[in-house]
């Protein structure tokens, strides 16, 4: 599949030409700035932003649609080299001009007061040279896909990727699944050497971009370059330190549960996925077609508006949902910000993950559709602590609606086993995220011994230990500790992860509130999505009817909830 066109472009663009748009960024510069023209200024500004944006959207979008596909590949990589680096240093230009204009940051309104201030750190942030820099880190995040998306063996003669492989550890035959797994991890370890090759590399340039913009490591320069104006390093970690006191017993009762109901003497990790019923693995549906009329279906009795948006990405060609060799890891909702639509990509083999991953990918483009109408490019840049309040609240404001009843997927029986799949999975994965934040703390404060891989495989397992109770990995040692090669995060957005913990607490307590007034949860909801990036983040958890607290006491309330819908649900089942 192909994306379309940019349409109605008001110039061409080429990917190996940087004039054209400094043609634009120079008019721009050269206009004069005053109190009367300022938000035609800006309106200039943005517009060009977001064309840029989108033209750099569709490269990426396209090279990750096909890693074997050199035309593709190319036109990345001739974004990322000839394009990115003349936007970065003409937005910079005007970034300057901005804030020499404007006195303060409440000048320009409240809705453009957090923007400016995200534009002031930007701009002191910025350094010439480290431009080069992102520029090799971009193309080493591009070798990182190609290798991971080429991984693919032979199952009784017929090839299967990543995605295929793990849909049989749903088997219930647990001989398969072992097979299965082993399958997989010789796919990872196979690329071992290559990958902490890789990672070193990336490590070696972030560390002098730290160093480069006045740092002493890079966490620090992360931390301000994701504008976290509202936490703190320190913060993460006592956020980590209450998921181990809250969370991991929580998810060892998982585990403990699952062990009794398989009748194993242990769990393994090939154990851990597969339904512990005597019912067939949950299978949805087959087919991206299906995923889409289903996932219309819920979202029409969620809200009838969001309905609308999902029908106008489908009728667009906006979803690429299918897994197939070639196809890169993951799955992720793009910004076309010119036309102004979202983009889903996914890895769909039609399981109930791959409809979890629909509903999150979703509630990201919702976000996207409602901050849309704000005026400005800056304006719809959320942070992604929220964005990830926007997905993963989906996931569970649906959750109702998963029924045949609703013209979902499920039997009442089935969505039930589903919920339970969600739930539980919400409490293992908590202790998982502070594995993947716990682990980038230790690298980049310790850049020496992280250059290391056995340092770095040690490190990992030591967190894995520490959050991750309840699976036996004896005899998989190597497995166990390069676990975080399997992490794409870690390669490509370092320090991206702990929006995902947040967020979860974000979206439980708007699932919480949807447990009593259903309706009124999606409005609210919907609400703080249309507020974009122009409010801070405790203000737009409140939005949302959340409170932007990790603590003891607020994980107690919300594992409490949780494991009470659980018993709820296993008696309904």
């Amino acid at each position: 599949m192909s994306l379309s066109p940019i349409p109605n472009l008001p110039f061409p663009v080429d990917s190996t030409n940087w004039d054209v748009f400094q043609a634009r960024y120079d008019q721009i510069m050269s206009t004069s700035l005053d109190s009367d023209n300022i938000h035609q200024w800006l309106s200039e500004w943005s517009r060009l932003g977001r064309v840029i944006d989108e033209f750099g959207s569709i490269t990426y979008i396209e090279s990750t649609l096909d890693t074997a596909d050199a035309q593709k590949e190319q036109a990345f990589l001739n974004f990322v080299e000839n394009i990115e680096p003349g936007y970065r240093r003409a937005d910079q230009a005007l970034k300057e001009r901005l804030l020499a204009f404007v006195a303060s940051d409440k000048e320009l309104g409240e809705d453009m007061e957090l923007p400016m201030a995200r534009m002031r750190n930007q701009a002191e942030l910025f350094r010439e040279e480290n431009i080069p820099l992102m520029t090799e880190l971009a193309k080493l995040g591009n070798e990182y896909d190609k290798i991971t998306g080429d991984l693919k063996s032979d199952w009784d003669g017929e090839e299967k990727n990543l995605y295929q492989l793990k849909s049989l550890l749903l088997d219930r035959d647990r001989a398969v699944r072992e097979r299965a797994w082993r399958a997989t991890m010789a796919l990872w370890l196979g690329k071992r050497e290559l990958l902490n090759e890789l990672y070193n590399k990336m490590l070696s340039l972030r560390d002098q971009i730290a160093r480069n913009a006045g740092f002493p490591d890079y966490r620090a320069y992360a931390y301000k370059a994701y504008n976290r104006f509202d936490y703190t390093p320190e913060d993460s970690i006592r956020f980590q330190n209450a998921i181990e006191t809250v969370v991991v017993p929580a998810a060892a009762r998982v585990y403990e549960r699952k062990r009794k109901q398989l009748g194993v003497d242990v769990l393994r990790p090939w154990d851990e996925a597969v339904d512990a019923g005597d019912d067939p693995p949950l299978a949805p549906y087959k087919g991206q077609d299906a995923l889409i009329q289903g996932s219309l279906n819920i979202f029409e009795h969620v809200d009838e508006t969001l309905a609308r948006y999902f029908a106008t990405m489908a009728e667009d060609g906006l979803l690429d949902l299918d897994t197939r060799n070639g196809k890169a890891l993951g799955g992720y909702c793009s910004s076309l910000p010119w036309r102004k639509r979202p983009y889903i990509f996914m890895n769909g083999n039609g399981t109930h993950d791959d409809l979890q991953t629909m509903l999150h990918e979703a509630g990201h483009a919702f976000h996207a559709f409602e901050s849309f109408n704000l005026p400005y490019i800056w304006q719809t840049d959320a942070p992604m602590e929220f964005c990830e309040v926007a997905s993963m609240s989906m996931e569970l404001l649906a959750a109702p609606y998963l029924t045949k009843a609703y013209n979902g997927f499920y039997t009442t029986q089935e969505a039930a086993r589903a919920r339970i799949e969600h739930l539980e999975g919400i409490l293992k994965f908590l202790p998982y995220m502070a594995v993947v934040d716990g682990f980038q703390h230790w690298v980049y404060t310790n850049p020496e011994v992280a250059h290391d891989p056995a340092a770095c495989d040690a490190a990992w397992g030591d967190l894995w230990d520490r959050f991750m109770i309840g699976i036996d990995w004896n005899g998989f040692e190597d497995e166990r500790v390069s676990g975080w090669h399997r992490k794409l995060h870690i390669f490509h957005v370092p320090f991206y992860y702990i929006e995902y913990g947040m967020a979860q607490v974000g979206a439980l307590q708007v699932w919480r509130n949807a447990l009593t007034d259903q309706s009124g949860a999606v409005a609210t909801y919907r609400a703080a999505l249309a507020l974009g990036g122009t409010r801070p983040l405790p203000a737009l958890f409140a939005a949302a009817g959340a409170a932007f607290r990790f603590d003891e006491p607020m994980l107690k309330d919300l594992v409490e909830l949780i494991e009470t819908t659980l018993a709820q649900l296993a008696q309904a089942n």
